[in-house]
Order: structure tokens, then C-alpha cells, then sequence
């Protein structure tokens, strides 16, 4: 609130006074008062209204900063009202029930979304559980009838695979820290597991695969590193050059340990990689592959974060590596010594 608005809010009290100086002036020339008695009297009268509107002023001013630094330190803006005293003024009290029945209103809407979500999201796992069961049976069948055909139909259900699991885990993302157990992990077990996992995608694309220096430890949640390296598999093949290759190792650098994937595929162009974690984002190749959703890199740093794991991407024209970077547990690695 500024001085110059308020004076525009308080101009139909001056008004009112200023017709009563008029007024008290036409009264006291009437009782044959002398001009310097009745211009002393309004320059009183003057001087009174100016002094309690600068002390109301500066009063309301206090009071409504206040509320508006209160509401600015809350989260839930909404919950205001909670925080906010009962007022004194009439007018006040009006614009605070006010509030506290928008208040009302807007915690039964977003309990109302919450209880959406969650049984929404609570379908989707339990469908994708159910889904899993054909999958798996349609895998069983192939692999007991192997045929020209059934090889493709095998790729085929490790996209269907991958995909369920990328719903799944979309719709965990937001709660990952009910769903991981942080224990020793070795990273070459994991590569080996997810390889399996895409062992038909990767010989029907001829991927030649390179594993190097693996056996180093690290301390994070096996099921949702292998799901970020099953989309950093996936991303490899969709952007493959006529030779496909994928390389697999780990370094170390200061208190980290560093897993990194390295394809030579048609790589990220320069303008795009400060978006390749954004929702939805597919960049310039994106466009080139229809398939593309741009929702596998983005749930990878989203859950990369929540593990508190460090994700990077790097490309230089062609080719790209993607970096994993783990802290190292200190305490851990003492008791092990």
C-alpha cells in the first residue's frame, strides 16, 4: 500500500471534512468571529486530520506488510487465513470470514485431487502387475518356438516391457522414497542384468557391447538404476549409426564414483542439451524418430535426483555419454577398511 492510494481510498473523508471546516467557518462569520480566529481554527482542524490519516497510514501499512510477509514465507499461500490474526476492524472481519471459506473450499478441492491421484496412480500399478503376466507368458512362448518371426515378436515385447515399466515408474516417480532400499551395489552386475533384459533389442540391431572396469562398489537401489540404464539402452539403439556400440565403465573422481554409458550413435546437437532433461522435450533428432516422447531422460533425472544421484550428458556432434555419478559413503568405506 502506497501513500498516493490511500489518499485516493480517504478522499471521501477529507471531503467531508473539508465541507465541515466550510461549514464551521460560514457558522463562526455569522457570530461575527474575526477571519484570523476562523482561519486559525480550520488550520487546527487541518493539522488534526492530516495527523491521525498519516498515523493511520502507517498503521494499516504495518499491519498489511506484515500479513504480506507472512503469506509470502508460507508454501501453501492458501493456508494464510491459519496464520493470520483476528482482525479488529468490521470490514476486516468480513474479508477474513471471506478467506477462511475460500481456505475451506480450496482443502476439500485438493483433497478431493490428492484422492483422484491416488487411486489413479494405484490402478496403473496394479494394472501394469497384471499386464506383466501376458507379457511374460508371450515371452515363454516365443522362446520355446523359436522361429524368423518369433525373434521379432520378442524385440517387440521388450518395447512393451519397457514401457510398462516407464509408466510404472512415472507413476512412482513422485513418491520414490516409499519405494527404494538403498544397499551395496556393483555396477557390472547391474549393466549385466539390463543387457539381459535387452539381449533380442540389441542382436537385432547388432549393438556391439563393451563392459570395462565395473567391479568398483557403489550404494543406491538396484531396480531403479536398471531402469535408467534400460532407457539409456533404449535411446542408444533409437539414435544408432550403421554400427552400433555400446560402452560401459566407471571411474573415479574426487569422493565419486562414476558410471558412464558411452554409445556412438548420431549424438545431441550442441543447441539441445541444456533441455534433454526437460518434460517432453525430443529436440532436433526427436523429430526425425516419431517415436520418440521425450519422457525417458526426464523420469531418469527425476528418479537420478531423488537418489541423490548425480546425471550429466555429454555430445560432441556424434556420439554421447551419459554420466551416473555416486556419492561415496565415507563411514561405509572406513568400516570396510
Amino acid at each position: 500500500m502506497n501513500g498516493k492510494q490511500y489518499l485516493k481510498n480517504q478522499l471521501p473523508v477529507i471531503l467531508i471534512h473539508l465541507l465541515g471546516m466550510l461549514a464551521l467557518s460560514l457558522f463562526l462569520m455569522a457570530c461575527g468571529n474575526s477571519i484570523p480566529v476562523i482561519f486559525f481554527i480550520c488550520m487546527a482542524w487541518l493539522a488534526v486530520m492530516a495527523s491521525c490519516l498519516t498515523a493511520f497510514f502507517f498503521m494499516r501499512k504495518k499491519h498489511l506488510d506484515r500479513l504480506l510477509s507472512m503469506t509470502e514465507q508460507l508454501e501453501e499461500r492458501y493456508l494464510i487465513p491459519e496464520i493470520m490474526p483476528m482482525p479488529q476492524r468490521a470490514d476486516d472481519q468480513v474479508f477474513y470470514q471471506m478467506m477462511k471459506l475460500a481456505e475451506k473450499s480450496m482443502l476439500e478441492k485438493i483433497g478431493e485431487a490428492e484422492r483422484k491421484q491416488r487411486e489413479y496412480r494405484e490402478y496403473i500399478e496394479q494394472w501394469i502387475h497384471e499386464v506383466k503376466t501376458p507379457i511374460t507368458a508371450m515371452k515363454l512362448l516365443c522362446e520355446n518356438n523359436r522361429l524368423e518371426f518369433t525373434r521379432d515378436l520378442l524385440v517387440e515385447l521388450e518395447h512393451v516391457n519397457r514401457f510398462t515399466q516407464q509408466a510404472l515408474y512415472y507413476a512412482r516417480s513422485g513418491h520414490a522414497e516409499k519405494d527404494y532400499s538403498i544397499r551395496e551395489v556393483k555396477p557390472g552386475n547391474v549393466i549385466h542384468d539390463t543387457i539381459s533384459e535387452n539381449k533380442y533389442l540389441l542382436r537385432q540391431n547388432h549393438v556391439a557391447i563393451t563392459v570395462e572396469d565395473t567391479d568398483r562398489i557403489v550404494y543406491t537401489d538396484e531396480k531403479w538404476i536398471r531402469f535408467i540404464l534400460n532407457q539409456l539402452i533404449s535411446n542408444a539403439v533409437k539414435y544408432r549409426t550403421a554400427q552400433p556400440a555400446l560402452r560401459f565403465f566407471t571411474t573415479s573422481q574426487n569422493d565419486r564414483i562414476i558410471l558412464s554409458v558411452e554409445d556412438n550413435g548420431i549424438g545431441i546437437p550442441k543447441a539441445d542439451l541444456p533441455r534433454v532433461f526437460d518434460k517432453g522435450f525430443t529436440g532436433q533428432n526427436g523429430r526425425l524418430i516419431h517415436s520418440s516422447t521425450g519422457i525417458g531422460l526426464y523420469l531418469c533425472k527425476r528418479l537420478a535426483d531423488k537418489l541423490g544421484i548425480g546425471l550429466t550428458v555429454f555430445s560432441a556432434g556424434s556420439g554421447t555419454r551419459v554420466s551416473l555419478s555416486f556419492p561415496v559413503n565415507d563411514f561405509i568405506t572406513g568400516a570396510q577398511g
